[in-house]
């Protein structure tokens, strides 16, 4: 018999409901998928853009029920799901821009002719969608990065059906989402089939091993992406996994910068990685602080920062008990330097603690990933110091510099160290936040991700495409963005760029 699936609120720790069962009919789900590709695609770029414009306006006119249900089930507040929620809307009318845009496709056309190596054939290339995709949804996302969000709004975009797997810590919204978005896509002339949703952890294994599914989008932790890895090698045909794991995000904060503003960074480095109480993959986890007066100022101003707050609402039980762990074995090698004021009530808390060491010092658990709202700042005696501390790091999905007014010598030499380690490098600002544009990339090397693709932004769609060749095609069998007289996309003709007109 399936378990129930349970809605608890985080500030109580109380079931409020039991939202379903968990899901035993995946194949089913998986197989209305599969037939829901080919019409998917069919209905044209036109019609997809037209498909994400109503998805986002059915969750616009949803607005207050989304953001009540998630909050109840997230305690996250209403002013971040509002955001969240205009993030997502936004995300799948910019993803309707890139259908109309046709850039995405990387169309290229070589006709027939001789070349220096030879005759050459008729080739014409372009990106097609690659299948049914699966969605993970992560915990701490429920509107960007869950049933709706970036890989839901991208698959859709490529003209993918997706399966959802909803996420335990908010099932309720998730379902919430699904239903929204399953009608505005049939009122919008979707196939049915363009959403499924599982629930319950088997459901998932069983999602990711079905044969109809072709690419998995999946925003959680190193030991989730093992094990979905495991079962994709398993499998006859192993698929793409495009996942997001876990991430240190340094900060180095050069000596200029600290002689700059020193108090400024030290409470805007507290209010970054306390920031959703410090459950975002791109939470500031280390900074590097210069030692002598300034490093001093600066550590005082954050010290003060973290005294005053109060514990705060994690996501579930499990993250919870997991920071109450991560911490402690932090405190077993650190100093704690600041620790939040109060003892944390009823349901799932955890207090934002700062903790101190030195760069020459820094110890394995201070480069590791604690989710919540806690971090290390580690004090460098000079360049040679800093620089060997951060030759000890893991890769990150980002890593920030402060620096002062018009300083360029340092920065320029962290940014060559920095790179090869990073998705994406922050000059004097912070890491959390990450805008939906063009020229966004979210990513970086193992352990932040497993892919060089980006979750956020309009390239995140070239996940779930893949390419193929038509060679000798005759014109009626060519899709039409291949066509010679086809002028709405940019192109590579014969080798030659040609702009949309």
């Amino acid at each position: 018999m399936s378990a129930d699936v349970s809605s608890i609120d985080p500030r109580t720790g109380e079931v409020v409901e039991v939202v379903a069962q968990e899901t035993a009919s995946v194949s089913e789900i998986c197989e209305a998928a599969r037939t829901a590709a080919a019409p998917l695609e069919a209905l044209g770029r036109e019609t997809r853009a037209a498909l994400l414009e109503a998805l986002a306006s059915a969750l616009e006119d949803s607005r207050p029920r989304i953001v009540e249900v998630a909050d109840r089930e997230t305690g996250l507040g209403e002013t971040r799901l509002n955001g969240e929620l205009t993030r997502t809307c936004y995300q799948l009318r910019l993803f309707a821009s890139v259908l109309t845009d046709g850039g995405y496709l990387e169309a290229a056309i070589d006709h027939a002719g001789e070349t220096a190596m030879g005759p050459r054939p008729d080739l014409r290339r372009m990106l097609v969608p690659i299948g049914p995709v699966a969605v993970f949804g992560a915990s701490n996302f429920p509107l960007a990065f869950s049933v709706p969000g970036g890989d839901t709004a991208s698959a859709i975009a490529a003209g993918c059906p997706v399966v959802l797997k909803a996420h335990p810590s908010h099932p309720a919204t998730s379902q919430l989402c699904f239903e929204v978005l399953t009608e505005a896509a049939r009122k919008a002339g979707a196939p049915e089939g363009t959403f499924g949703i599982v629930y319950g952890q088997r459901a998932g294994a069983d999602l990711v091993a079905h044969p109809a599914i072709r690419a998995v989008g999946f925003t959680g932790s190193q030991g989730g992406a093992r094990a979905l890895l495991a079962i994709i090698e398993q499998r006859a045909d192993p698929i793409p996994f495009f996942g997001e794991l876990s991430s240190l995000n340094p900060v180095v904060v050069t000596p200029a910068a600290a002689a700059d503003r020193a108090a400024r960074i030290g409470s805007e480095f507290a209010a970054s990685f306390t920031l959703g109480a410090g459950q975002f993959c791109t939470k500031p986890g280390l900074a590097f602080v210069p030692s002598g007066p300034d490093g001093d100022a600066l550590v005082a101003a954050a010290r003060a920062a973290v005294a005053e707050a109060e514990p705060l609402v994690m996501l579930n039980e499990g993250i919870a008990a997991s920071y109450a762990r991560g911490t402690a074995a932090l405190g077993k090698v650190l100093e704690t330097s600041s620790a939040g004021s109060g003892a944390a009530s009823a349901g799932f808390r955890g207090n934002p603690t700062l903790l101190t060491t030195t760069a020459a010092d820094l110890p394995p658990e201070a480069t590791e990933e604690c989710f919540g709202p806690v971090a290390v700042i580690a004090r460098y005696a000079d360049e040679a110091d800093l620089f060997a501390a951060l030759g000890k790091l893991p890769n990150s999905l980002t890593a920030t510099i402060q620096r002062a007014p018009g300083e360029t010598d340092l920065p320029a030499e962290l940014t060559r160290f920095l790179r090869p380690l990073t998705g994406r490098i922050i000059y004097d600002a912070y890491p959390t936040g990450v805008a939906v544009s063009w020229a966004q990339h979210h990513g970086g090397p193992w352990p932040a991700t497993n892919t060089q693709h980006t979750s956020v932004g309009a390239t995140a769609i070239r996940r779930f495409l893949r390419p193929v060749t038509w060679q000798n095609a005759p014109s009626d069998l060519l899709p039409p963005e291949l066509l010679d007289d086809h002028n709405s996309i940019p192109r590579r003709v014969d080798g030659r760029f040609q702009p949309q007109p």
